[in-house]
């Protein structure tokens, strides 16, 4: 069960040593037994005070050299030189059973050397929102850091007026390496040991890159592909971050720091949630243009490990970016073909897609309900789920089902198998803003997990028709829409 310590091997720029700051009286609130049997962390048979002493950092476990990570990062457009892990600290790391080294992190442990005034603790309701999406958005095939546990401190935290529980969540990751973490050092002029991060995330993400003519602008092309990939899957089912910093953006591709993250109800590509987004720069239909926004600062770090003069790096970098369009637009294509059941590549497919989100973005339909009804109209004998209900102008909606009944007769694959692929390609239950804010009330006000503890049970089995859990598929009503979410500090 040793943690191994392989970030700590690299230079001592990149991090602080520390341990957490102990907490007064640390409580369970969620183990994640399957996710520790992943990881081969024996604890399955530890009692949940053990648990508890664990994961609030009042116990080290076996092999731990507990580290704060230092980054920069551009935050709404400006550049902080100096960030950093001001609420969190790096245990170690793990290895998985298929001998994969995933990180272990405890967010909300306590000030270190990067807090910058702040506490360094972190509240109730944000760790019980990450818990929460994380493991949803790795139940519907999103790349993400998922969460291993959720402890109370005993201790309170002030948030503006607020006195609010403290809690500490377990967070695991392929890597905690951010865009941010190139720009530090970068910023600081430090080119050895930004190559030495570089080989680092090469040698555990990117094998495939050592065997490139320049490995370093093979890690930006692989980079680059899997920032598409994962903001497709983001769009494909109506996330949006929130906050997309460039301290937000991991390297490898996971999505990272739920924050004021939020999922949409009525289709709104301009939507949202964020209450430190007054300008939108982070709005749904932005995430991917801001993606490319913050890969181009990654690639601007990377310049001096190219081997080539100024000028042929620039040109380099710039290819690598601008490659980024059209491989987020052909993720973004699939993504969207198989929400209607299709697989052959058709030449107006994008413009079918576009006619169906212009009748939800016009009568406000429900993004997630009104995707996963449409596997209705292949299998009349299946109970309607109101699709045709929700938008406005049914005459438009009936012509739309026409084409969509055309185009998906020369598919190869009959009504059923569409269906199939359909529902796993959207889910009936995720985390609604207003679930999340009744759990996190409930929790706050009364202790009262049974609702966490409710929501969670479905949402990590997003694709399945779960008898009796309606109520988590539905819409909220007027009454219930949250309209603004929060970050944890």
């Amino acid at each position: 069960m040793n943690l191994e310590n392989d970030y700590s091997r690299l230079p001592g720029t990149l991090y602080t040593r520390g341990d957490p700051v102990p907490v007064a009286a640390p409580r369970l609130i969620k183990f994640n037994e399957p996710l520790a049997t992943e990881l081969r962390l024996e604890l399955n048979s530890r009692r949940p005070d053990d648990l508890a002493r664990v994961f609030s950092g009042n116990e080290k476990l076996p092999g731990s050299e507990p580290i704060a990570m230092a980054y920069a990062g551009h935050q709404f457009g400006s550049f902080v030189p100096r960030l950093g892990d001001g609420r969190a600290v790096l245990l170690g790391e793990a290895r998985d059973r298929q001998g994969v080294l995933k990180d272990i992190q405890l967010k909300g442990a306590g000030r270190t050397t990067y807090s910058r005034g702040g506490d360094g603790r972190a509240a109730l309701g944000p760790v019980l929102r990450e818990y929460l999406v994380s493991e949803a958005m790795t139940a519907m095939g999103i790349p993400s850091t998922r969460s291993l546990a959720a402890v109370l401190t005993g201790e309170r935290v002030e948030r503006g007026p607020a006195s609010l529980p403290g809690a500490i969540l377990t967070r695991v990751a392929s890597s905690h390496v951010r865009v941010g973490t190139f720009e530090y050092l970068a910023a600081r002029g430090d080119t050895p040991t930004l190559r030495s991060l570089a080989d680092y995330i090469i040698d555990r993400h990117y094998p495939d890159a050592k065997r490139a003519d320049v490995p370093y602008r093979r890690l930006l092309d692989l980079v680059v592909d899997r920032q598409a990939y994962l903001v497709a899957q983001w769009m494909k089912v109506g996330f949006i971050h929130g906050v997309m910093n460039t301290d937000n953006t991991s390297v490898v591709g996971e999505t990272i720091d739920y924050g004021p993250c939020a999922f949409m109800d009525a289709y709104d590509p301009q939507a949202v949630f964020s209450s430190i987004d007054a300008g939108g720069r982070y709005s749904f239909a932005n995430q991917p243009a801001i993606a490319q926004w913050n890969l181009a600062r990654f690639a601007e770090t990377l310049l001096p490990l190219f081997g080539a003069e100024k000028a042929q790096a620039i040109a380099l970098a710039t290819e690598s970016i601008s490659a980024y369009s059209a491989k987020f637009h052909q993720q973004w294509l699939t993504a969207m073909r198989s929400k209607l059941g299709l697989q052959q590549v058709q030449a107006d497919d994008e413009e079918l897609i576009g006619a169906l989100l212009d009748l939800m973005h016009r009568s406000q339909a429900d993004y997630t309900v009104t995707f996963r009804g449409l596997a209705d109209y292949l299998e009349p004998e299946r109970s309607g789920r109101g699709v045709e209900e929700a938008l406005d102008d049914h005459a438009d909606f009936r012509a739309w089902l026409r084409r969509w009944a055309q185009r998906g007769a020369v598919e190869p694959r009959g009504s059923a198998a569409r269906r199939d692929v359909m529902d796993q390609a959207n889910p009936s239950y995720i985390p609604r803003n207003h679930r999340i804010e009744e759990v996190i009330t409930a929790a706050t006000d009364n202790e009262d997990f049974a609702p966490f503890e409710a929501l969670l049970e479905v949402i990590v089995r997003p694709y399945e028709e779960q008898p009796g859990a309606a109520v988590y598929a539905t819409p909220p009503r007027p009454e219930q829409r949250v309209l603004e979410t929060f970050c944890g500090t």
